[in-house]
């Protein structure tokens, strides 16, 4: 099903990935943690045509990813996602104990993937119920549980222009815009600790939303609005 998603993305949408690290495909295979910023539509596994074959693979095969279960209960896009991704795992977004349940699966033996901001950003910039989009900290636990590997940001420029929250189908033949970047876990915990805060979550969440301003490529809506991100 993977697979077949990538052959579609390839064939209907334009656009190559933007390397922002020296490390590229080839670190791939060392990735314990795929953080995925900027999430604004259902149909982001488009953005695997970006990743070479054997990474594809291993996303199919070792991923566990958090999802909401009011998501996850609708009648298609749940049954959808559970085939893309039969290691997705249904959370309520309270930090309650489906979200341990959800921890418990973190190992350096799986790619855990995550979308640190836990809902999708409407058309006017903010969630479903008007609030600004940041990052929850979520993300800190699962980096509390991984000592090394490596860390794939994927920054998405938004897919607003394909499919919106609330529209049924994608557009076809537009270009798709990701900036990459692969640090190592150890390194990312280290410049973490050395940073002013108070917590240890409360760095990671401030890196996040830094990362969520400054590294996220610009893409332009259907309503023809430039949206810049830096």
């Amino acid at each position: 099903m993977m697979a077949k998603v990538k052959l579609v993305s390839h064939l209907f949408y334009r656009g190559r990935p933007n390397w922002m690290s020296e490390e590229k495909e080839e670190a791939l295979k060392d990735v314990r943690l795929l953080v995925f910023l900027n999430h604004t539509s259902l149909f982001e596994p488009l953005f695997i045509r970006f990743a070479p074959w054997n990474f594809v693979w291993d996303i199919a095969h070792k991923v566990v990813v958090p999802g909401a279960d009011v998501t996850l209960k609708r009648p298609m896009a749940g049954k959808v996602l559970k085939t893309l991704l039969p290691g997705c795992i249904p959370i309520t977004r309270k930090p309650d104990e489906s979200w341990q349940h959800f921890l418990s699966h973190v190992s350096h033996d799986v790619i855990t993937a995550i979308l640190p901001e836990g809902r999708m950003m409407r058309r006017d910039g903010l969630d479903k119920h008007g609030k600004p989009m940041t990052v929850r900290g979520g993300v800190a636990e699962i980096l509390q549980r991984l000592k090394h590997g490596k860390m794939l940001f994927v920054y998405s420029g938004g897919l607003h222009h394909v499919q919106a929250p609330g529209e049924r189908l994608p557009r076809l033949f537009k270009t798709l815009k990701a900036n990459l970047e692969i640090v190592e876990i150890a390194q990312y915990k280290a410049y973490l600790h050395n940073l002013a805060g108070e917590s240890f979550k409360d760095k990671v969440v401030a890196d996040m939303n830094r990362r969520l301003k400054e590294c996220v490529p610009s893409t332009v809506y259907p309503n023809n609005t430039l949206v810049h991100h830096k």
